[in-house]
């Protein structure tokens, strides 16, 4: 397991390189001030956007994949008692 703490401010994107199924992605999360919540975009090397979803976090007792629906293997949760990202293979 990966774990990344979520440096994030409402005025400036946070960015990280996850392995996600076996390959290395994107990711870039944003502060939406009209929705007043983080979103997480994951992209290809290429550039091309693959996924677009909110930041819903995880309490310690239940795990929320916010990749659920676009990778089959790979887990990336976003846990609030320790402000990171978990990501697993």
């Amino acid at each position: 397991m990966t774990i990344i703490p979520f440096n994030q401010t409402a005025t400036a994107n946070f960015q990280f390189n996850p392995v996600l199924d076996g390959t290395t992605y994107v990711a870039i999360c944003t502060y939406s001030s009209y929705a007043a919540r983080f979103y997480i975009s994951i992209y290809d090397t290429s550039g091309n956007l693959i996924m677009i979803r909110p930041i819903v976090g995880s309490p310690d007792e239940y795990d929320i994949n916010l990749l659920f629906g676009y990778f089959q293997a790979s887990t990336l949760l976003y846990r609030v008692s320790s402000n990171s990202f978990e990501i697993a293979p």
